[in-house]
């Protein structure tokens, strides 16, 4: 019976969260620009495969609020074809499946857990998708500027040059700077269209490449050669981030062993035999110690990140 409970909701929460996933169509950009027909038909469209009702109203209950234009910034960062209101119902869902799980398995002492890890894991991997997304975007930019700077000398325009690392590089570089190029043939100007390349990809080494292009776009210039002293930088920078990354691997891995090793100890212990720990959450010494041991460890780790962070 108890298996029987499983997994029904879990057919349940994947059901809500299929219902609320939308096809990608890769056209809102497009779609923003051009506005007027193109909306049309992309709003008659969204009919049949955009978000659910749910999505949709919570889509309209949070337009306009600070925390949703964080939200879809952040969505847009991880290249996830979601709304705010789509994430919102998710998180909402994962939360209260994960409470259901632990009030199925009669641990109601970790029913907050479950509300917690439900609600915030969903912002966790998108938190983890834009880091490794830029982080790729990073390693990819310098050989993509000695691209740029190859289609330079042959003879060709930003526009084109810029279009060939979008044919020819691999995922991210090439679908942001197709964006761009696609945002330039629409009309959008070179400044406004590069800003939203930093918006979607808040990288310095990008951001020190714009400025090259803008600073030559008013005083004039040999751009390939800007290009080429930036691109060499970048590579650089990226080899030496990646020796000292070697370096550091013990003290990173420390950092989370460190951290992570009391929570799953607790937690199996918990499990396992629960008469055995479960006094400390009936006495208020046990929370008090919980608390304590909360607030070093979270210090701990800190203090572990502090050590290992070397700016390159």
């Amino acid at each position: 019976m108890l298996w029987f409970f499983l997994i029904d909701g879990a057919l349940i929460i994947l059901l809500l969260v299929l219902a609320l996933r939308r096809k990608p169509t890769g056209q809102d950009l497009v779609d923003d620009r051009v506005g007027g027909k193109t909306r049309g038909r992309r709003e008659k469209k969204e009919k049949s495969e955009g978000p659910s009702k749910i999505g949709k109203a919570v889509d309209r209950a949070v337009a306009g609020r600070g925390f949703a234009n964080t939200l879809a910034g952040q969505l847009a960062r991880a290249d996830l074809k979601l709304t705010v209101g789509e994430y919102i119902v998710i998180s909402a869902t994962a939360a209260l499946g994960a409470a259901l799980l632990f009030y199925i398995l009669n641990r109601p002492i970790l029913i907050p857990v479950g509300l917690i890890l439900g609600f915030f894991g969903p912002r966790i991997y998108i938190s983890q998708r834009q880091s490794k997304r830029l982080k790729a975007f990073d390693d990819q930019l310098g050989d993509g500027l000695n691209l740029m700077v190859n289609s330079l000398r042959a003879g060709y325009s930003t526009l084109q040059a810029m279009d060939v690392i979008s044919k020819e590089m691999p995922e991210p570089i090439a679908k942001e700077f197709g964006r761009v190029v696609m945002e330039l043939q629409l009309g959008i100007d070179f400044d406004t269209a590069m800003q939203n390349l930093m918006r979607r990809m808040p990288s310095p080494d990008l951001d020190l490449m714009i400025t090259a292009m803008s600073v030559q776009r008013e005083v004039g210039g040999n751009l390939a050669e800007v290009l080429d002293a930036i691109s060499f930088t970048i590579r650089e920078r990226v080899r030496i981030k990646g020796e000292i990354k070697v370096l550091i691997a013990q003290g990173r891995f420390t950092g989370y062993l460190l951290t992570l090793l009391p929570f799953a100890l607790a937690g199996f212990l918990y499990l396992y035999n629960p008469d055995f720990i479960g006094p400390m959450f009936q006495d208020p010494c046990g929370w008090i110690m919980i608390g304590v041991s909360l607030v070093l460890i979270v210090v701990g780790y800190f203090v572990i990140n502090k050590i290992i962070s070397i700016e390159v």
